[in-house]
């Protein structure tokens, strides 16, 4: 389902998702997210795409989830409707086979943080502020804040934005390993356009593998990561395509072992 306030454009080998609503500092409601949902899609079905960029439009990253979108709904909708599905398109991008990476142009609080966080690299204008504000508003973090921000960053930082409510700056957060290049103002997407270029001129299918390899080692979704590398090796053997020709041609496959 496309939303019009999440815009995806391409620029030769390399693909832009923008997070579009910035009179709400790019907050996200239900259609937002099944329009992020959409935009994965449409990336990920360009073969000739080999980096994503992920940035917000305006002066916001993304301020998270719509605090309106959700204040309403009774504890099964939130915890169904808002929090699992919201967790399941942002493991979507996370996951997407061409590394992302999160221009960060403005800030990137609760749920916009974790967002940032399913991206593999994170470039930060300098006056950004990044944090877990939930718990201050009596919730807790419910897009990956407590998984994969703590695989990704580390567990205390985690507990320090989530339970002490500490916001940190552009420069904190590369020191805290929260971002990886502090840029000024107003250079992020620059920044990570030639950043998305370097990473296109490299092999794509090593790539690939190598994000998928590193997902392995960081316990991050390994049953997909581990199937997806099978099924990729796999399909590229002999033996497959006589299995293939075999049950076209109804007979028994001879298999060789050939890779």
């Amino acid at each position: 389902m496309a939303d019009p306030r999440i815009e995806v454009t391409f620029t030769g080998p390399v693909a832009t998702i923008t997070v579009s609503r910035p009179d709400k500092l790019n907050a996200f409601d239900i259609d937002m997210l099944k329009g992020l949902s959409a935009a994965c899609d449409t990336v990920e079905g360009n073969a000739d795409i080999r980096a994503t960029i992920l940035t917000g439009a305006g002066k916001a990253f993304s301020a998270g989830g719509d605090i309106k979108a959700w204040a309403a709904m009774t504890p099964n909708e939130f915890g169904h409707a808002w929090v699992r599905f919201g967790h399941r398109v942002f493991e979507r991008l996370a996951t997407l086979r061409m590394p992302v990476i999160a221009a960060l142009n403005g800030h990137a609080l609760g749920g916009g943080l974790e967002l940032a966080a399913a991206a593999d690299i994170r470039i930060a204008e300098t006056q950004i502020r990044l944090g877990l504000p939930e718990t201050g508003l009596g919730m807790v973090p419910g897009w990956s804040g407590t998984q994969r921000l703590v695989r990704r960053f580390g567990a205390q930082v985690v507990r320090r934005m989530a339970l002490g409510g500490e916001i940190f700056s552009a420069t904190e957060g590369l020191g805290l390993g929260l971002v990886d290049h502090v840029v000024e103002t107003g250079a992020a997407v620059k920044t990570a356009q030639a950043y998305a270029e370097r990473i296109a001129k490299r092999g794509p299918a090593a790539v690939e593998v190598a994000k998928l390899m590193v997902a392995v080692a960081s316990d991050e979704d390994n049953g997909t990561a581990v199937e997806a590398l099978g099924s990729i090796l796999v399909a590229k053997t002999a033996d497959l395509q006589e299995g293939v020709s075999a049950f076209a041609e109804k007979r028994e496959p001879v298999f060789k072992g050939e890779w």
